[in-house]
């Protein structure tokens, strides 16, 4: 009971309960990256991806005079 008593009574605790969600959090989404990452492999968009974007023609190069 005094390990709780300092977790959430002290200064300290909060300070240390903070740190270690932030480090859980990012041990988690370090590990779903990588599973996500080997599932949805980075690839060339298709020529029918590529005129898919709600975008196309917002960023054009050939616009430019």
């Amino acid at each position: 009971m005094e390990f709780f008593d300092w977790l959430f009574g002290t200064r300290m605790g909060v300070l240390a309960l903070f740190v270690g969600g932030v480090i859980v959090a990012l041990v988690v989404a370090f590990v779903f990256e990588k599973g996500l990452s080997k599932r949805y492999y980075h690839h060339e968009p298709t020529p029918d991806e590529d005129n898919d974007s709600i975008f196309n023609g917002l960023f054009d190069s050939s616009d430019d005079d």
